[in-house]
């Protein structure tokens, strides 16, 4: 029996629960001081305050305490591991010479309309072979575990053709089964309008309904589709289209909804019973009533905000609607090159102006939630998955105070402490 001791936890803070967290509930999360945390076989099997057991066994305090390993932490904070449950992981290419076009304040959707963007990243990764995507994508999942996440979702939407989609769903696959990081797949093969078909919407939406849906479903490459819903993109009732066939052939629905323009998206994403609904810059009030009247979970992108020079999204108003808010990263080689939940941790803070409670909740148990995983991760809870962080911080203001470093101390993963930075 795998067994790992933590004692000497000098605060751990935890939300707690299977589902997500909405209205105050987002802000009501345990504290245990002096705490312990027992894990066997990958699970949480106890945690409590005080002497930790002497012996690890089946439960406290009982069973023969070799093989099993002890961390001390040291009088550090621990928290679950973070979720990040929006990213565009697996890209051909970088995208670093639109920097000079967005310093010139040239929008987003001009330079899609000249043939960057997304559809930059379509050439690259077209030309890009199964292992050359692999090789990049896992690094990047390296470093996005040495900033404590454990979980992440993963999109497709780079290929726009039913080949490299394919593709793409095959390296997330691989990853899922070879990297520590639990990788949650989605396909977003309506991410934009591919050049071939520029004078055939019709015929590229009924691709994707018709043959491309399909195929990943029947291959089982994804769990969620997802489309973005956009001026310029696609509008809500191609996407209500597209997510329908995705549902008949067993897909759960996600959309990218309100990041520039507010068309619809997020009204969309209640009616049809999305899982969650990401972006929502400006997410208006109907959106925002129609997400807490289906259970529509918000996935609020804030460093792609704070890289776009963008707003941000109303997160207090979407809570005291009763809306879960979750955060995540939106990692992707054009508007938001990042892959640090830390940085997210803290914009939250400073920018949402959410508590450090709150934002615990967003990017735990509430990104859990936002991929479908809330049953098994996102709090530190028996018999829940054994993955959290030990953070070189004495608390969890900390980790929302500081800025620039990277806080995490040692990150455990179903039980095992694969990353130690200290």
């Amino acid at each position: 029996m795998a067994a790992l001791l933590v004692k000497n936890i000098g605060m751990l803070a935890t939300p707690e629960g299977r589902s997500a967290k909405r209205g105050k509930e987002q802000g009501r999360i345990r504290i245990l001081r002096n705490a312990w945390i027992l894990c066997e076989d990958g699970l949480i099997a106890g945690l409590g305050e005080g002497e930790a057991p002497a012996l690890c066994g089946g439960t406290p305090g009982g069973g023969d305490a070799s093989g099993c390993e002890v961390i001390d932490a040291g009088g550090r904070l621990v928290t679950p591991g973070l979720v990040d449950a929006h990213t565009h992981l697996i890209f051909g290419g970088w995208r670093q010479y639109e920097m000079e076009q967005k310093l010139k304040g040239v929008p987003y959707l001009d330079i899609l309309a000249s043939g960057g963007g997304i559809l930059s990243t379509v050439r690259a990764t077209r030309s890009a072979t199964e292992d050359e995507l692999y090789d990049k994508a896992k690094q990047a999942l390296d470093e996005m575990l040495s900033f404590g996440t454990t979980t992440c979702e993963a999109k497709s939407g780079y290929g726009l053709d039913e080949e490299t989609e394919l593709r793409m769903l095959r390296v997330i696959k691989r990853l899922n089964e070879d990297h520590p990081i639990d990788l949650v797949s989605t396909f977003l093969g309506a991410h934009a309008l591919p050049p071939e078909y520029k004078d055939d919407r019709e015929g590229f939406i009924s691709l994707l309904c018709d043959k491309a849906i399909p195929e990943v479903a029947n291959q089982g490459l994804a769990e969620y589709c997802d489309v973005f819903c956009e001026k310029g993109v696609f509008t809500a009732e191609e996407t209500r289209r597209i997510l329908l066939a995705g549902q008949r052939c067993g897909l759960k629905s996600k959309i990218h909804a309100d990041e520039i323009e507010a068309i619809g998206g997020s009204q969309l994403a209640g009616e049809i019973g999305a899982v969650s609904a990401e972006h929502l810059i400006v997410c208006p009030d109907e959106g925002i009533e129609s997400m807490a009247k289906g259970g529509t979970a918000a996935c609020l992108l804030p460093a792609t905000s704070f890289y776009l020079g963008a707003s941000f999204a109303p997160a207090r108003k979407m809570i005291d609607a009763g809306v879960a808010v979750a955060m995540a990263t939106d990692f992707n080689p054009g508007s938001c090159p990042c892959l640090n939940m830390q940085f997210v941790i803290n914009l939250g803070c400073l920018r949402y102006k959410l508590t450090p409670e709150e934002v615990l909740t967003a990017v735990t148990l509430n990104g859990a939630a936002a991929c479908g995983r809330a049953e098994s991760r996102g709090s530190i809870e028996p018999g829940k998955l054994a993955d959290f962080i030990i953070w070189d911080a004495p608390d969890l203001n900390y980790i929302c105070y500081r800025l620039g470093s990277n806080l995490a101390w040692q990150v455990v993963k179903s039980g095992i402490a694969v990353k130690k930075n200290g």
